[in-house]
């Protein structure tokens, strides 16, 4: 976060920058008009991306609550619910790291929270996050298997199989990507001033497995993409194809089904693509970046990694919509909850009114 906020520099014999402190104003001034002369660095409202975090937080808190309540509710009869259950998890809690990640992005707090951020929280985020896209893809075979192969036992048609699909993706995304990253963010750095990213609480090892756990997360990511594409798109042609040899003249029914597999498609590509275009590019420049490159480049995909996570994590709003979009049983526990809210308010009221009246 220090590296894109209004920085006072001190530049060495080397061309390195560095923090002075107890500067007047003239000679912050003055060092800065010499840096903004050397090095015409990309710089942005630090307060953007932290405030759309706190924005969104509120949202996806009332939605995914509502999502965990309706789910502790709703008996594991299907692998669809399931995987659902194991999705409403994940997304809470990416959600309940929302208001640490933001604060930890405010200016002023950085240098406070950077290092259980960076080792703790920030890790906690991202692989809550690529837990969310593995069961994605889960639901969207699970669905393609029910469709198009009703009657195999391929690909944990079972409950027991899908829960143990559903826990290997938890110990595999935390144990093989999370606990290293944990445990490689061991660097102490006596300036908190000088953590200027990540990186610098890393060693050698640590940035290296950052790199190759970015990668490999990133081709992760775009083979699940494949997955949800050809399976929607299999699931809506079989079930035009049952309406037609049915003879079935249903054409609103066809264009709901095409409706619905485009919205899946299309909320998961806008969530989650720019921020996976992004990520190459940004993670070769922050593996090698120092202070002293004086790198624009670095500087832009910073603030495009940042907006384009931020868009990738609205997708927490979307799931709990996606809930009772594909799950009937979801859809038809959430009516039935709120029928019950809705009655035990009307009751609640007229018990007021009549012991408010005089006898």
């Amino acid at each position: 976060m220090a590296d894109y906020l209004d920085p006072q520099f001190n530049v060495n014999q080397q061309g390195e920058y560095r923090v002075k402190r107890h500067l007047t104003v003239f000679q912050k001034i003055t060092i800065l008009l010499d840096l903004i002369a050397n090095c015409a660095r990309f710089y942005y409202n630090p307060y953007i991306v932290p405030t759309l975090f706190f924005l969104m937080f509120p949202i996806a808190l009332l939605l995914n609550v509502v999502a965990a309540w309706v789910s502790v509710h709703l008996k594991s009869t299907s692998t669809f619910v399931v995987y659902l259950k194991n999705l409403v998890a994940a997304d809470i809690i990416m959600t309940l790291m929302i208001p640490i990640k933001a604060a930890g992005d405010l200016p002023g707090t950085w240098e406070h929270l950077s290092g259980v951020t960076c080792r703790f929280f920030a890790v906690i985020f991202y692989n809550a996050q690529y837990t969310c896209i593995a069961l994605l893809g889960l639901i969207s075979l699970d669905r393609f298997f029910k469709i198009m192969m009703p009657h195999s036992r391929l690909f944990g048609q079972s409950l027991t199989m899908s829960k143990l699909i559903s826990a290997t993706v938890w110990v595999v995304l935390f144990g093989g990507t999370g606990l290293p990253n944990i445990l490689l963010t061991n660097k102490s750095v006596a300036n908190a001033s000088l953590i200027t990213t990540c990186m610098v609480l890393k060693g050698p090892a640590g940035v290296k497995f950052h790199g190759q756990t970015s990668l490999l997360l990133n081709i992760f990511f775009w083979l699940v993409s494949v997955v949800i594409v050809v399976c929607y798109f299999c699931i809506a042609n079989r079930v035009i194809q049952s309406y037609r040899n049915s003879g079935s003249n249903n054409s609103q029914g066809k264009q709901k089904i095409k409706l619905r597999v485009f919205l899946v498609i299309i909320v998961f590509f806008i969530s989650f693509g720019p921020y996976h275009i992004i990520r190459i590019p940004y993670t070769s420049e922050q593996v090698t970046y120092s202070d002293a490159q004086c790198s624009n480049t670095y500087e832009h995909l910073r603030f495009a990694k940042e907006l384009s996570h931020w868009l990738a994590t609205t997708n927490i709003c979307m799931d709990p919509l996606l809930y009772v979009f594909l799950c009937r049983e979801f859809k038809e526990k959430l009516m039935s909850m709120i029928k019950n809210v809705c009655l035990s308010y009307k009751s609640t009221r007229k018990q007021i009114f009549k012991e408010s009246l005089p006898r």
